[in-house]
Order: C-alpha cells, then sequence, then structure tokens
C-alpha cells in the first residue's frame, strides 16, 4: 500500500517549523474519496477555506461505521494526526498457536484482502452502558455479537462480506491471553461471540481461520458509542420495514415503510433481533446487511459533512471507539488500506450469511455451518472469486500463449505439506509421499520442502506464463483441476502445496456430484414447511427436490444481497407488530 504524500508533506512541514501541514489527506475513511492534487490545498489551508472544503471530502467517508469499520480522521497538523493515532486501541492478530499463509498474489503480483470486521457489546465504558444497558454486564468479558469478514479481491474490482451468525456453535482454538499469559482450552462447545473472551479479537480471527480456512490480513472492532457517533455524522442511514415494529429488547420502533435511522435508533437497528424475520440471529445479520449496503450508496452519493467542529468530535469518536490490529495501527495505514480498497463499486459488492442448518446439540437455539453449501461460500471466497457471479470468463483464448510442455523429467517441481489446519497438525509425510508419486509418473525433478505450510485449498502456482503448460501437466498428472493451477510471481519454480482437502491418496478426491443439501431454514422448521415457502418465494425446483446453483456464485442459502439494491425491505417478526 502506498503512503499517501498528504503525511510526508505535513511531515516535511513540521521539520521545516511551521509550513501549514496537509493532515487531511493522511486519513480518510473506510472507502472511497476522491484525491487531490495536494498543491492547491495546501495554499488554501492556510487560509482556512480550502481545509474545511478537504476535511469535508474526506470526512463524509469516515462514518462506514459497523458497516465497514474503516475509519476517516482530519488533522490540522502533525500533533493532531499522533493524538489520533494515540487514540487507537490495537491488539494482536492472532492468539492461537497457528494462523494460516496469507492469500497469495495473483499474476500482477497483487493480494487479495481479507478483513474481519466485529462489534463488541463491551459494557466497559459509562456511555456504552448506558447505550447498551446490563451494567451488571460492565465486568464480563466483551462478546463479539457482530461478526463479518470482508473480502476485497486482488484486483480491487470486487468485494464479498461474509457474516456469521453469533449463535454457530464453531471450534474455538487454543488461545494465549497476550496481556497476562493465561491460555484457553480448545473447545468446540461454545458458540462464535464467546470467543472474543478468550483473550480478545485475536481469538476471533483464530476462530474464523479455523472455520473457513481463509487467512485474516486485519481486524477492526467498534463499540456501541462508535457505532452511534458515526451514524450520527452522515446524517443517519436510510432503512425499510414492511410493517410497523417495535422491539422491546432493543427498543427498535418504527412504522412501516423507509426511515433515516441515526444515533442511538440506529444502533437499536443493528442489535435488533426478535423484531426481524422469525426472531433469530439470521434475521438480525439481514438487517446488518441492509444497513450497510444503505451507508455505503450514501456515502458514495456525497452525503455532505461541512461542520469542522462536528468532524472533529467524529475522528475523536471514531478512533477511540475502534480496536485494530497492530498492523494496521495508525491513521496513515487505515488511509492507505481505504485507499486501496474505495476502488470498488458499490454494484460489485455482494453481502452474505453464512449457509447454516439448527445444531443437533441445541436445535433450538444454535446453529451450525451448512455442509456443502457453506463450503462453497469459504471456497470461492479463498480463491477470490467473486459472490456476484460476475468474474470475467477465463477461457483458453484468454490466457496467454504458452508453448507446448516440455519433458517430464525436465519440469523442477517444489511440494509442500500444507494439510494442517489451526487446530489440526498437518499430515506426517504428505508432501514427500505426493513429490515421490510424481518422480514416479516421470517428473524426476519433483522435490518436497518440509517448510511449514498451512492452506485449506491444493494449488500449483507457477512463475512465468510460459510455464503454464508445464503446470498443466503436473495437475493432469494428480488429477487436479484447472482452477487450482494459479500465475503467481511469489515462487520461484513450479510449486505444489497439499492442502487440507487434501489428506490421503495420490489422486486428488474428485467432487462429488450429490445433491446440495437444503436450504437453510429457521431452528425448528420441517422441511415441508422449508420447502413450501421456497415455492412461494419463487424458489424452482430441479425435479429431485434441490435447486442448481452456478459453480462460481454464492449459494442462494448465503442470501446474497447486491450492494446496489435499494428495494430490500427486512421482514418484521409478527410477534413484534404494532
Amino acid at each position: 500500500m502506498r503512503q499517501s504524500s498528504g503525511v510526508r508533506e505535513e511531515q516535511a512541514a513540521q521539520a521545516k517549523g511551521g509550513r501549514a501541514a496537509e493532515g487531511g489527506k493522511a486519513a480518510k475513511a473506510a472507502s472511497r474519496s476522491p484525491e487531490g492534487d495536494g498543491t492547491k490545498d495546501d495554499k488554501e489551508s492556510i487560509a482556512g477555506g480550502g481545509r474545511r472544503r478537504r476535511i469535508g471530502r474526506i470526512a463524509r467517508w469516515a462514518a462506514l461505521g459497523l458497516a465497514l469499520l474503516i475509519l476517516g480522521v482530519s488533522a490540522a497538523g502533525y500533533f493532531y494526526y499522533e493524538h489520533l493515532n494515540g487514540n487507537l486501541k490495537k491488539n494482536k492478530l492472532n492468539l492461537g498457536d497457528k494462523q494460516l499463509d496469507r492469500s497469495a498474489a495473483n499474476a500482477a503480483g497483487q493480494r487479495p484482502l481479507n478483513i474481519l470486521l466485529l462489534g463488541s457489546d463491551s459494557r466497559g465504558s459509562k456511555e456504552n452502558q448506558e447505550l447498551g444497558g446490563a451494567r451488571d454486564d460492565a465486568d464480563r468479558p466483551p462478546l463479539a455479537d457482530v461478526q463479518m469478514l470482508v473480502h476485497v479481491s486482488a484486483d480491487r474490482s470486487n468485494m464479498s462480506v461474509i457474516s456469521v451468525p453469533r449463535d454457530t456453535r464453531v471450534t474455538i482454538p487454543k488461545c494465549t491471553d497476550p496481556d497476562n499469559g493465561k491460555v484457553y482450552r480448545e473447545t468446540n462447545r461454545q458458540i462464535i461471540n464467546t470467543s472474543l473472551g478468550n483473550g480478545g479479537p485475536g481469538c476471533t480471527v483464530a476462530t474464523w481461520e479455523e472455520l473457513t480456512g481463509i487467512p485474516i490480513d486485519h481486524f477492526m472492532m467498534i463499540d456501541f458509542a462508535g457505532v452511534v457517533n458515526m451514524a450520527d455524522a452522515v446524517g443517519g442511514v436510510p432503512v425499510c420495514v414492511d410493517s410497523n415494529i417495535y422491539d422491546d429488547k432493543s427498543g427498535l420502533r418504527l412504522p412501516k415503510g423507509t426511515h433515516t435511522v441515526k444515533g442511538e435508533q440506529a444502533l437499536q437497528w443493528l442489535r435488533t433481533r426478535h423484531g426481524f424475520e422469525d426472531g433469530s440471529d439470521i434475521g438480525r445479520t439481514h438487517a446488518q446487511h441492509l444497513y450497510m449496503n444503505a451507508m455505503v450508496r450514501q456515502l458514495k452519493a456525497g452525503t455532505k459533512l461541512s461542520d469542522p467542529g462536528q468532524l472533529t468530535d467524529l475522528a475523536e469518536a471514531a478512533t477511540k471507539a475502534l480496536t485494530v490490529d497492530k498492523d494496521l495501527g495508525s491513521v496513515k495505514k487505515l488511509y492507505d488500506l481505504a485507499d486501496d480498497i474505495k476502488r470498488v463499486p458499490s454494484g460489485r459488492i455482494t453481502m452474505t450469511t453464512m449457509p447454516w442448518v439448527s445444531d443437533p446439540q441445541n436445535p433450538d437455539a444454535h446453529v451450525i455451518p451448512k455442509p456443502g453449501d457453506s463450503d462453497k461460500l469459504f471456497s470461492l471466497v479463498r480463491n477470490d472469486i467473486a459472490l456476484d457471479g460476475k468474474d470475467p470468463r477465463k477461457d483458453e483464448k484468454s490466457l496467454p500463449s504458452a508453448p507446448p510442455a516440455g519433458p517430464k523429467k525436465d519440469i523442477a517441481v517444489t511440494v509442500f505439506n500444507g494439510t494442517g489446519t489451526v487446530v489440526e497438525p498437518p499430515v506426517t509425510g504428505r508432501g514427500s509421499d505426493i513429490a515421490a508419486f510424481l518422480v514416479k509418473q516421470g517428473f524426476a525433478k519433483a522435490a518436497s520442502d518440509s517448510t511449514p505450510r498451512a492452506q485449506a485449498d491444493t494449488t500449483i502456482s507457477y512463475p512465468r506464463a510460459t510455464q503454464r503448460s508445464d503446470a498443466m501437466a503436473v495437475a493432469k498428472a494428480l488429477g487436479l483441476p484447472e482452477t487450482a493451477v494459479r500465475h503467481s510471481p511469489e515462487v520461484q519454480q513450479i510449486t505444489l502445496v497439499v492442502g487440507g482437502d487434501w489428506k490421503t491418496g495420490t489422486a486428488y478426491p474428485k467432487e462429488t456430484a450429490g445433491e446440495p443439501a437444503e436450504p437453510s431454514g429457521k431452528p425448528g422448521e420441517k422441511d415441508g414447511e422449508k420447502d413450501a415457502a421456497d415455492g412461494k418465494n419463487g424458489k424452482k425446483d430441479d425435479g429431485k427436490g434441490s435447486r442448481k446453483a452456478d459453480e462460481n456464485k454464492a449459494p442462494e442459502s448465503s442470501d446474497p444481497l447486491n450492494g446496489d439494491d435499494k428495494s430490500a425491505c427486512m421482514k418484521v417478526n409478527p410477534l413484534n407488530r404494532f
């Protein structure tokens, strides 16, 4: 990520003792704001007018809040910039014993970004107690009741968001509290929101890596007060309900129709559970997606924030409310991240909820990932495939021409054992076994490398376009699909990483052609009731009791919502109508 010219000019001005600094460009919010050239703004900032215009342009992106949790701030000079840096709370990224390898770069050297967004229900401050209630909970470990993974594609053309319901029972790996050294044992008996209490957000990161196989690059966590302040700053966010709603748990009360919610009412919307859909946490995730999409559209349309005092308050509130990983612990780094993300158009943003089924151990209260559909959703993100199905189709004609594959005996292949996960050790000797098999197939230069690796999917990477045919020859010998072969400048030669999807045998296991699992229904809902509901919603059956989804598209059971969808309206629980 590049450093903003504003930050460099700002520091140079301080060193020369007195020129007006251009701090506004050094910290831009969450997603997408046009940049100026800096020269004219510097001159205008001395008089004050340019500074207000620059602050207004930057800070209108500051309120993505729970939508992206990537804040923007403005600063009159270096010292205020440093003050805001001091407001940010920083924690270790991953508290598990192991973490996954970073996502590989594409042919252009670009990497996807995976950012875990967390909403904490902490009552640790007086303001959070007033907003969240339950003052008796002030001393209990906070829960991560909002959890969303934001995946930004390597080429920054699209963004995918996956929510995991807070009541999902998962494996929470062993975590160590970095502050006091306390060790929390691995467990598969708890729901995912409790992972935050096992040492901090780094344990939730470790839990997500174990659940999804997706390597997490950063996390951002916000509390109640931060949501309220950010919603106020943008003047509110438009939301819709299909009936009058009153949820006495969250306090949300709205008549039927579209409304602009801000401040505490915005927080009520994001916390409402019982009042939406079937009263489960699934409805809450859908309401959060609607809110996020609306906020992004509002900001891209140019929400106006021109009061300098309001903007300063926002900068203070946002940085004080935010906890980030140490590698993201400065306003400049947040700016760099935002500058990277801003290119994604809202029409290429897809919000999804992890497909789920009722937990057999506690079907009335908890859910678990839905076999098949959840695996597919996670795999699409791991492989940097857009969930909206709009990625350009790759065919042989679109690929650069490559010479025919050379003799097998001349193709050098390095094999890594990547079968380990966050909680499971790698399969002993897996890399050497596959390397030996390749040698038997004629690839005399195949050899294993014992350097530890960890990834969910088996891949073959090649450094130069002219080596594609060689890489495909290796894939064919192992039964690997073409989708496992990728061009990456990070490797020195053809590199095979045997992933967690291939732990036994010398031939890659072919995907079973079984029927997709039934779409997710609410806990306790019978199959027939769900089938009837699908018919009413216009979901077609393929004659075998299931629907066929596009191969490279989010499954329907993940309830995908496009960022440009303005028609979405929350269904109100009949028990919470007035």
